[in-house]
């Protein structure tokens, strides 16, 4: 019998990130549920408790870059393994490339980018040491075609895809694959503040005209860190409900 696949999700306690740590325990993972905030995490834990999954949280700044390595070391010393990361947490300082202060730059860059290079090379150890590895990476359809007011944000999930090409590459070999998916417009508390007609217009040119939600990402993620997608590696998959047709 395999043993229990052990996965990381950051961001976790909310959106996406929560969605992806539901279904990934439903699908019989042990989940470790990171965010910066303790209350929200200790809830998602005992929500998957009890629905009969498996699920434990840390606590983790991932702009502490140190601390993002101690979290990898204390899950893989806690739980004797290491099979699937999920790098969903991230965050937006939206502005015009004119105004756009250099902090805003670097705090999304350093987020959104570096943070999951740390992780990424935290976690590579021990998924080579399994001969076993599910890389995801939360990037984003702004990293595709660009968004104005995005740079900083599109530069980095741009990054995101190029970097996951370069690490299913190095890791192949090892059975460790790495994957993007990409959201597009995802009923998340990023976009439920915009306004009515911002909405209606993003709805206009969706394929399947409305806003995706976190479970739509959750099941692609389900799929591309499952047994059955060893043959997956180096992809960004948009789910975007055909906004982008990448």
């Amino acid at each position: 019998m395999t043993e229990q696949r052990v996965a990381i999700v950051t961001g976790a306690s909310r959106g996406i990130g929560r969605a992806v740590a539901l279904r990934l325990a439903s699908e019989g993972r042990h989940v470790v549920c990171v965010s910066r905030s303790q209350g929200p995490l200790d809830e998602l834990v005992s929500e998957i408790q009890a629905a009969g999954g498996s699920a434990s949280a840390l606590t983790c700044d991932i702009t502490d870059f140190d601390a993002i390595t101690s979290m990898i070391d204390t899950v893989v010393n806690d739980q004797g393994r290491l099979d699937i990361l999920v790098n969903n947490a991230g965050i937006t300082k939206d502005n015009l490339i004119l105004r756009m202060s250099d902090e805003e730059w670097d705090d999304v860059i350093n987020t959104n980018l570096k943070s999951v290079f740390v992780a990424c090379r935290a976690a590579a150890r021990p998924m080579m040491k399994n001969k076993f590895g599910r890389i995801v990476n939360i990037a984003s359809t702004s990293g595709l075609v660009g968004n104005s007011g995005q740079s900083n944000y599109a530069a980095a999930k741009s990054g995101l895809t190029g970097f996951t090409k370069t690490v299913a590459r190095e890791l192949g070999k090892k059975n460790i694959t790495a994957n993007c998916v990409a959201p597009g417009f995802i009923e998340t508390d990023m976009t439920k503040d915009l306004p009515a007609a911002v909405t209606e217009h993003i709805k206009s040119v969706i394929s399947t005209r409305d806003l995706g939600k976190p479970e739509d990402i959750a099941a692609a993620v389900a799929y591309v860190t499952s047994d059955d997608a060893g043959y997956l590696t180096g992809q960004t998959i948009a789910v975007d409900g055909g906004m982008t047709m990448c």
